[in-house]
């Protein structure tokens, strides 16, 4: 398998990271759903990518984006001031699944978020992906807290 490399994303690897998310029939399902960037997606990869506590890592092999992740750094009050990473957005082509890129990926963001001061990293996965939760479970994540969400 050639190697894979990960790096910020560059606004030209938003379809890329489009066609990612959008990867399977749950994220296809969700309001929001897009398969091209629109000037709202466009506006919120600029202000991601202007603030200093967020980041979209792809991975790259061969010269195209195979994979992708938002990490967002947050500090806290808490836990005497703790720092946290908040992983969403995690992505790893289909065919592709399986050899470990998606670990390669975890690993990365683990050792940014490390490099950043954060003493825990978390993350929600939807309740129906049974095989990222095995995913997430072999690489130490604990299903520790019941998540919520609210439309606004």
């Amino acid at each position: 398998m050639p190697p894979i490399t990960f790096r910020h994303a560059r606004a030209t690897d938003l379809p890329t990271i489009l066609t990612l998310l959008a990867d399977d029939a749950i994220a296809r399902s969700r309001t929001g759903y897009a398969e091209e960037v629109t000037p709202a997606i466009d506006a919120a990869f600029k202000e991601i990518s202007a603030d200093p506590n967020n980041e979209i890592i792809v991975g790259e092999q061969d010269g195209q984006v195979v994979a992708t992740l938002h990490l967002t750094y947050i500090p806290g009050l808490g836990r005497g001031g703790l720092r946290r990473a908040l992983v969403e957005e995690v992505r790893v082509r289909s065919d592709l699944r399986g050899q470990r890129i998606g670990e390669a990926l975890m690993v990365d963001a683990m050792e940014r978020a490390r490099a950043r001061g954060c003493a825990l990293i978390q993350l929600t996965t939807d309740k129906r992906r049974h095989e990222a939760q095995r995913f997430y479970a072999r690489l130490g994540f604990v299903a520790s807290h019941e998540g919520m969400k609210r439309p606004l």
